[in-house]
């Protein structure tokens, strides 16, 4: 079982029918795996819900859950930030996420991700 972590990129490639996305995404939620959105990746892609039905549909996944920020998270992602000397918040969310469910990140940008986490399991779409 592969449960996922989706970065901004990953969902626009979704909304755009990337078919490789489609094809890890199928894999994961046939074989029981979790698909896990940052509350702050929605946040960077959500902007017309009745033009983005196929995100919705991702949404609408019983696999699929949006992540909240909430305060131990967000010291957390502020440490990573300080600690890389980035920063971009929602990159560290996505790499503290999968690091917190174990979960392989699919992004469009795996060198953004691997600056907070070198050893981070990444897929690229």
């Amino acid at each position: 079982m592969t449960s996922l972590t989706l970065d901004a990129g990953a969902l626009i490639a979704y909304e755009r029918r990337g078919r490789r996305l489609e094809l890890i995404l199928d894999d994961a939620v046939a074989g029981g795996g979790q698909i896990s959105i940052p509350a702050g990746v929605l946040a960077q892609v959500f902007r017309d819900g009745s033009r983005q039905a196929r995100l919705g549909t991702l949404l609408d996944l019983e696999a699929t859950n949006v992540v909240p920020l909430d305060e131990q998270s967000a010291r957390i992602i502020g440490v990573m930030c300080a600690v890389t000397g980035a920063t971009d918040v929602v990159d560290a969310s996505v790499v503290l996420c999968a690091r917190m469910r174990r979960q392989l990140v699919v992004t469009s940008d795996r060198d953004d991700l691997l600056r907070f986490d070198p050893g981070l399991r990444v897929v690229e779409v």
